[in-house]
């Protein structure tokens, strides 16, 4: 099969690799992409034969986050039109979380937003140099999708990236976080993806299945799937209500374009701000 928003390839036979691929759109997910990776994840779990999967953005960023363009063109309203959306996002966000067998993402550039979430949710993560992380969303009026980031993290580091809409992380502090395993080079990016794919693909599948299930078990045990549910929930009673921050926000991307709206963004953060 063949998708619109990513690509999905087995450069070895026991090794996929999805590439998200709306690069002139910073790779940010829309609707139609969450449809294609859900469906990419039914093909993914459908084949005994892949024992690994790597995951990257086409160009310079991995993913962005969700698709604000499409949201100020068509935003919905309410809890109701609101909760499909962000349940869709959800799923998509924790796709590779939820596959049985090992996922890895393979970060070429900024992970933002949504984006970061996803990549927290691979099981191993590589990082260029330069790459960027963080949550935003509280600088613009909303929510957080998957609150992944205290399970990594102590509550004053989780709180002070979440409550400050710390997007500058850079990748000698995710490291030092643990959200990532490793730094490499940009030429090497992918070689080194795909080595580590390769070691894990060499390892009894039916091992390794089983005991990324347990290690899941562990974090279900002490109430990851009901926190996220409930970190969800509130998303979406945030989103239903509604901010006027928000709503500004997307006036002046939809007025003005995503440059001019993150420069109004970033200005209400300034010391003189009231």
């Amino acid at each position: 099969m063949t998708w619109e928003t990513l690509t999905f390839e087995r450069p070895e036979p026991r090794i996929g690799l999805v590439t998200f691929n709306r690069p002139k759109a910073a790779n940010a997910m829309n609707q139609h992409m969450l449809a294609e990776l859900r469906e990419v994840c039914g093909e993914i779990r459908g084949d005994a034969g892949l024992r690994a999967v790597v995951v990257t953005g086409a160009g310079k960023v991995f993913s962005s986050g969700f698709d604000l363009k499409a949201q100020a063109a068509a935003m919905p309203q309410g809890v109701k039109e609101w909760t499909p959306v962000l349940e869709a996002d959800f799923e998509g966000i924790m796709s590779f979380w939820n596959l049985p067998i090992p996922t890895i993402a393979a970060v070429n550039g900024p992970a933002l937003a949504g984006g970061f979430e996803l990549m927290m949710g691979c099981d191993l993560a590589l990082s260029v140099p330069s790459a960027t992380f963080g949550e935003p969303e509280l600088k613009f009026g909303a929510g957080i999708v998957a609150m992944l980031l205290p399970w990594y993290v102590t509550p004053k580091i989780a709180k002070g990236v979440i409550f400050t809409g710390e997007d500058g992380i850079t990748a000698a502090q995710a490291l030092d976080w643990g959200l990532i395993n490793r730094i490499v080079e940009p030429d090497s990016l992918m070689d080194e993806a795909m080595a580590l794919a390769a070691k894990l693909a060499r390892l009894d599948p039916m091992v390794m299945r089983r005991t990324k299930e347990t290690m899941h078990r562990t974090y279900e045990l002490m109430g990851m799937q009901n926190a996220l549910r409930a970190a969800l929930d509130a998303d979406i009673l945030i989103e239903g209500e509604g901010t006027d921050l928000k709503r500004g926000f997307l006036k002046v991307l939809r007025e003005q374009g995503l440059g001019s709206a993150l420069a109004w963004r970033e200005s209400r953060m300034g010391d003189d701000a009231r």
